[in-house]
Formats: structure tokens, C-alpha cells, sequence
């Protein structure tokens, strides 16, 4: 059947190309049959011998007639079926015609967009060879599209830039490359393609034009790198006006306070703290300054470390909290137990920004108090940090500007309490820089609560509880208070142990409310008044397990003899809840101790529960470093003449031997003197900046001696101390890699040089 199709198809073929031969053999078979029917048909009816039947006759013609209808039938359906196939070809044909017009359209339309595109097309075979180029390639080239096309023509590159391979196996790249009007940056992409099927690939290059975009990028890149070179500049320029200036100050604030323990009357005490509470003020003012300069330059980085939480909060209420009841006002802290006890993150931005906005509380409340809660946030990990105040409160107006650079709620508030307006904006982008956000709610005239939330994950150190909390389930408590910031955290605190807490603000209210049950702790705050507070602690003896008074610092030592009996111990505000604790598990006192002198208490007369408030209470205030046995002998290398007379002086009352060099020369000369003759000294205090050699370089040499084995030196390192004024961090880098092991920031903290001193000689003292 195939082959018969074969045969038929190949037949076709030659009649539809040989027409004539068709028409010929259609006429022969016409004219041969005629003729034979014909020619018989007279034969026969002529021949004697027919036997004609005209009846037999008629029969045939009709049989004939209807064959040949039959025929023309055929011929007629067989005719309209061709029509409508040659319909139905030319349908097609138009079709075809049509979508041949579209392709041509559209290759038309593709070929103007190639053409008229800035952009680069270049294609060439595997031999290199260019097989196409559009309009922009030819007008960089400079060279007609005719001479490009089958040659092995290259564009002048200047410069070439760096080259990737994307995932797909397109190459980009960029390239400078002369024009005509100039040298341009075009970026390259290149892969293989393949535009007939058969064919073998080409590679296909399209290239941008890209010079004002590299040309915006190397223009950014120089103003960065301007920028940067100007942020260094102005680094080191605040450095030096920040050495410059702590420098006098140190002579300043130090010298008055070394004036300050001398003889003076009244009127030149008067005239001394000025000057030094001016020295503070302007102290205070340079470090605001250095760290707004800082975080404009970028330069704050952020630790990540354990740090406790609690211990944090109540060391700065501790810290801030002379500054509060010298103006009559409580501050007091609450830290949620449901916070970790160590937490992961900057400890010292964090008290930075904790300090700034409890000190502006403080500084705008007269009456009533500062509160600062810890709670945890609205977000996983998240911990907020509340400061409530009942201040002066800020105008709605104003609550987004103080946010702001150099700015205030107003220009009454600002020279009624002073002040940069640096700190809020300086909080601000500690906190945004920590992931957090600040917010603030006030009222005018009803105070103001500032909201710190910061992300700071719970620290894995695998430490234990710094106390346990007490278990006060069903125990009666009664805080006794005129004033309600400490009380109700107390209170809320009491609460969380299981306690029920009862807060009561008049001493006469909360007499007649003894009687009413049995209380475990009475809670008197030593602010009722002597008459009051001693009255009410003897009509609680029969009520209350445990009566305790609370106290501050400075009004401890006012308790008489027979106040104190009166109570079974005390604790000092701002409480702790470590010590809070103590004190309400403690067993009660059966006679109290005299509170008048607490320190010349000793461990064996105390009471435990005394004993207990002794070390919960000792624990934020160290005591001062007991003086050594022995004086240390100590090279000051210091270049500033009034500088150095502070020094001299300070270590002189400490009673340590002082040798004072000017310079890094001076100072290294003493040093090898010192140590040849087999008396080295036990401390250096080295000037970062002297003249002729400075503090680094001395300090370097120092160190290779002692590395390289000097006579005497048995393996003894000296400790040297940087006396900087310097805070920048590259600063302190450069004084630990030059081997110093620590630094003293320039004005001189009396308290902190002296615990360095005490440490030193304690170590001395222990390897001797």
C-alpha cells in the first residue's frame, strides 16, 4: 500500500509539473473510446447477420445514457470536492500568506529595535569572526557595518575591569573603551546562542553604556572616601581639643579638690566647690560632646556580653540616688522576676542611656520621686526599661523636638535647669543603634515616662540566682511611707513574693490598723520624723515579727539609741531585693543593736539578721581600699607642670614614693637607672602625648628591655598605666598594643586612681 501511495504521489508530481502530457493522453483515451464505440456499434448494425433488435437496442442506449450520467454525476461530486478542498487550500494559503506578512512585520520591527538601541550587539562565530553588529556597535567602532561583517575587528580598550560568571554561564564584565566622543565605560554580558537550528552557536555580546553610572559611583566613592578622610580629621582634632582641655581641667578639678581637704574658712569652702562644680559641669559637657562626635562619625561599637540585669538597675539608682535626696525626692527600681538574670548585650551604653534619662529626671522633679521599672516587652527577647518621674512634664508640642540635636522643650526650661539639650538625641541613637526605640508619654505639670525597649537575649552563663526569693505566702506586710514611689514598687515586689501588702502613709492610720492582725513586717520609712517613727515602731512590737526601718546614707547615722531599740534592723534606700530578702527571712533580733554607729558594730556582738544587712548592704558601696603596708615607689612621666605637682601631691598623701620625668626620654632614663641599680619602681604613670618621645613609644621600648632579658629584671614586668585624656577606642588600642596594662582618663578620678593603687600594692604585698 505504501508503495502504491509512492507510486501515485511521484505520478502526480510529474503531471502537475508536465501538464501537456495529461491533456494529451486524456484526449487519446477520449477519442479511442468514441471512436470504439462508435466504429462497433455501425459494424454491427450494417452486418447482415446482427439480428438488430431495435427493442434490445434501446435498452443498451439507455444502459449507455445511464452510465454516462452515472459518470457525469461522479465527475459533479467529484468536482465540488475539489472546489471545496481548493477553498479550503486557499484559506490556508492566505493564512500562510498573512502569517508570513506578521513574521516578516515582526522581524522587521525586531531588527529596527536592534538597530536603533543604544545598546551594543555583536555576534561572532567560533573563529572570531563577526557575523552581525547593529547601528551602536558600528558607530563605536567607527567602522561601516560592511567592513565589520566577517572580519575580526575589536573595539580599544582602555581599562578592564573585573570579571564574573554568572549561573547560567553568562560572563559580565566592564570595559573603558575609546569613542568618538571620548572614552566610555560599557558593561558586557556574553553567552552562546544558537539562531538556526543546526547551526553552530555564536557568541553573542551585548554591551550598556554605563559611563554616568561608573562615573556616579566613582564620584560617590571619592565623596566617601572625602567624608571619611574628614571624619578622621575631625576625630583627630576632637582627640587633640579633647586632651587640651581635659588637661587644665585635670589641674583644675584636681587641685581643688586637693584644696578642698585643706583648712579653709567658710567662705573660701564656698568659693572652692564652685569652681569645682564648675570643672564637673564642663567635664560632663566634653563627654556629651565626644559622643555626639562619636556617633556622627560612626565610630560607637556595641558589645555582647553577660551582664546582670538587677545588679545594673539598682547600681544606678545607687549611683543617682544622693543626687535625688538631696533635693527631697525618692528614686527607687523594680526589676521584673520573670526577666533572666543575665542577659547579652552593651552594659555600658545601656547604664549610659539609663543615666541620661534618669539624671534629666531627676534634674526636673521637685516633689515626689523617680521610678525605674523593668518589664519585659511586647516582642520575644524584648526587655523594657520605664523611667516615671512626676516632674514638670513636657508640652505635646515639644515631645518630638527634644529628640533633636541641641534642643529643649523650651528656652525657659533651658535657662531655668541648664543643660546642652545633647543627651535625649544622644540616648536616642544609642538606643536605635542597639535595635531598640525610645518613647515617651507625659503630661504637663503630672511628669513624664520615657520607654526604652532593646532586644538583649538571656546570657547562658550557667550561673545561679544572685538570692532566693522568700516565700511570703499568706505573711502581712505594712510599708509605712509619707511618700508612694518606693512603697508601691515594694509593695509590687512583696506581691510577687506572696505577700499581702497594705501601704499606709500616716503613722496614726497605721497604729489603729496593728490591731486588726497578725503582721509579719512592718516597713517604716525614717522620713515620718523621729517622734512619729519611734512611737509606732513600740506599739508594733506585740503586732509585728520583724520592724524595720528605712533609711538613707546620710540619715543612718541620725537614729538615737532609743529609736534603734525600738526595731529589729534597717535597710538603706534605694533596697535591694537581694537584701530586702535577707532582711524579711532573717530570724528576728531579741535585743536590737545601737543603729546610731553601725560600723563599729562587730560580727560578734552583731545579731544574724544584722549580720545579713551588713553584707547585703556592704556589697554596693565598697569600702575604701585599706592603705598598704608599704608606700609604692612610682614614675610619673607627665610633661605638664601643674599636672604633675596634682600627681605628686595625690601619691604623696597616699604615701607612695613619686619620681616626676617631663618627657618619654626623661622618663626611660629613670626607668634603666632604677632598674640597674636593682630598685625598680613598682608602677610607671605614663603621658600618652610628651615631647621629644611620646608615652607609646616609651612604653614600647620599656617592654623590649624587659624582653630582651634585662639584668635585674628576674622576668619582673613593671605595670604602666596610660595617663590619657584621650576617650577615642583607637586610643585605648594603641596603649594595650604598645603593652600598657591599663589607663587613667585625664581629670583623675581620686577614688578610682586609688583603688588602682590599693590593688597594685595588694598584689605587691601578696607575691612578696
Amino acid at each position: 500500500m505504501g508503495r502504491f501511495f509512492r507510486i501515485k504521489l511521484r505520478l502526480r508530481r510529474f503531471l502537475r509539473r508536465h501538464s501537456w502530457v495529461a491533456t494529451i493522453v486524456r484526449s487519446f483515451t477520449i477519442f479511442s473510446v468514441a471512436f470504439g464505440g462508435a466504429f462497433g456499434f455501425i459494424s454491427g448494425a450494417l452486418s447482415q447477420h446482427s439480428g438488430y433488435d431495435p427493442n434490445t437496442f434501446a435498452i443498451g442506449v439507455s444502459f449507455l445514457f445511464a452510465l454516462a450520467c452515472l459518470w457525469i454525476v461522479t465527475l459533479g461530486i467529484r468536482l465540488r470536492l475539489m472546489r471545496r478542498r481548493l477553498r479550503t487550500i486557499v484559506m490556508h494559503n492566505e493564512a500562510m500568506a498573512d502569517r508570513n506578512w506578521e513574521l516578516q512585520e515582526a522581524e522587521q520591527r525586531a531588527s529596527t529595535l536592534f538597530e536603533a538601541q543604544d545598546d551594543l550587539i555583536v555576534l561572532r562565530d567560533l573563529d572570531g569572526l563577526i557575523t552581525y553588529a547593529n547601528d551602536a556597535y558600528c558607530a563605536l567602532a567607527q567602522i561601516p557595518r560592511g567592513e565589520l561583517i566577517g572580519s575580526t575587528a575589536t573595539l580599544k580598550v582602555l581599562e578592564q575591569g573585573d570579571t564574573a560568571l554568572e549561573s547560567n554561564g553568562t560572563r559580565v564584565y566592564d570595559q573603558k573603551i575609546e569613542g568618538p566622543l571620548g572614552p566610555r565605560w560599557i558593561a558586557w554580558r556574553e553567552g552562546l546562542v544558537r539562531n538556526d537550528a543546526g547551526a553552530p552557536a555564536e557568541m553573542q555580546s551585548v554591551g550598556r553604556d554605563v559611563t554616568d553610572r561608573t562615573e556616579s559611583e566613582r564620584a560617590l566613592a571619592e565623596a566617601r572616601d572625602q567624608a571619611d578622610a574628614a571624619n578622621r580629621a575631625k576625630s583627630r582634632f576632637l582627640a587633640m581639643a579633647s586632651h587640651e582641655i581635659r588637661t587644665p581641667l585635670n589641674g583644675i578639678i584636681g587641685m581643688s579638690g586637693l584644696l578642698m581637704d585643706t583648712q579653709l574658712t567658710p567662705e573660701q569652702t564656698t568659693y572652692v566647690k564652685a569652681v569645682k562644680t564648675s570643672g564637673d559641669a564642663l567635664l560632663a559637657l566634653i563627654e556629651e560632646l565626644l559622643d555626639y562626635s562619636k556617633i556622627e562619625a560612626g565610630k560607637i561599637d556595641l558589645e555582647h556580653r553577660a551582664f546582670a540585669l538587677s545588679g545594673l538597675i539598682e547600681d544606678i539608682t545607687e549611683l543617682l540616688a544622693p543626687r535625688a535626696q538631696a533635693k527631697g525626692i525618692e528614686i527607687a527600681a523594680y526589676v521584673d522576676e520573670r526577666l533572666p538574670m543575665q542577659v547579652t548585650g552593651d552594659a555600658a551604653r545601656l547604664r549610659q542611656v539609663l543615666l541620661n534619662l534618669a539624671g534629666n529626671a531627676i534634674k526636673f522633679t521637685a516633689t515626689g520621686g523617680v521610678a525605674l521599672i523593668v518589664e519585659p516587652g511586647i516582642w520575644p527577647n524584648e526587655i523594657s526599661f520605664l523611667v516615671r518621674d512626676t516632674g514638670i512634664g513636657i508640652a505635646p508640642e515639644a515631645q518630638q523636638r527634644i529628640f533633636r540635636e541641641f534642643e529643649q522643650a523650651d528656652d525657659r526650661i533651658a535657662r531655668s535647669y541648664g543643660g546642652t539639650g545633647l543627651g535625649l538625641s544622644i540616648s536616642d541613637r544609642i538606643v536605635k543603634r542597639m535595635g531598640g526605640r525610645i518613647s515617651l508619654a507625659s503630661t504637663p505639670g503630672a511628669g513624664s515616662t520615657f520607654e526604652v525597649s532593646i532586644p538583649l537575649a538571656a546570657a547562658d552563663t550557667g550561673e545561679a540566682h544572685g538570692f532566693t526569693a522568700p516565700d511570703l505566702a499568706g505573711q502581712s506586710i505594712m510599708l509605712v511611707a509619707p511618700h508612694s514611689i518606693e512603697a508601691s514598687l515594694i509593695s509590687r515586689r512583696l506581691q510577687r513574693w506572696g505577700a499581702q501588702t497594705c501601704i499606709v502613709s500616716d503613722a496614726n492610720v497605721a497604729e489603729a490598723l496593728l490591731p486588726e492582725r497578725s503582721w509579719h513586717t512592718v516597713l517604716i520609712d525614717h522620713t515620718l520624723g523621729p517622734p512619729a517613727m519611734e512611737t509606732f515602731a513600740n506599739a508594733a512590737r506585740i503586732h509585728a515579727t520583724h520592724r524595720i526601718v528605712m533609711v538613707t546614707p546620710a540619715t543612718r547615722q541620725d537614729l538615737s539609741a532609743s529609736e534603734a531599740a525600738a526595731f529589729t534592723g534597717y535597710l538603706v534606700k534605694p533596697l535591694r531585693a537581694s537584701s530586702l530578702a535577707a532582711r524579711l527571712t532573717a530570724s528576728p533580733e531579741i535585743v536590737a543593736p545601737s543603729l546610731a554607729m553601725p560600723s563599729l558594730v562587730t560580727p560578734s556582738l552583731a545579731t544574724p539578721s544584722l549580720a545579713i544587712e551588713t553584707v547585703a548592704e556592704s556589697a554596693p558601696t565598697a569600702p575604701a581600699a585599706a592603705p598598704p603596708h608599704k608606700g609604692l615607689s612610682i614614675l610619673v612621666a607627665e610633661d605638664n607642670e601643674i599636672n604633675a605637682l596634682l600627681m605628686r601631691s595625690l601619691l604623696a598623701r597616699l604615701g607612695h614614693t613619686v619620681v616626676i620625668t617631663t618627657n618619654g626620654e626623661q622618663a626611660m632614663e629613670s626607668w634603666l637607672s632604677a632598674t640597674s641599680a636593682g630598685t625598680p619602681y613598682d608602677l610607671v604613670l605614663m603621658d600618652i602625648q610628651m615631647p621629644r618621645l611620646n608615652g607609646i613609644e616609651t612604653t614600647k621600648q620599656i617592654r623590649a628591655h624587659e624582653s630582651g632579658g634585662l639584668a635585674g629584671q628576674s622576668g619582673r614586668r613593671t605595670p604602666i598605666l596610660a595617663l590619657t585624656a584621650n576617650t577615642l577606642v583607637e586610643d585605648r588600642y594603641a596603649c594595650f598594643e604598645a603593652g600598657m596594662d591599663g589607663f587613667l582618663i585625664k581629670p583623675l578620678d581620686r577614688e578610682k586612681l586609688e583603688e588602682a593603687l590599693a590593688g597594685l600594692a595588694a598584689a605587691r604585698h601578696v607575691a612578696a
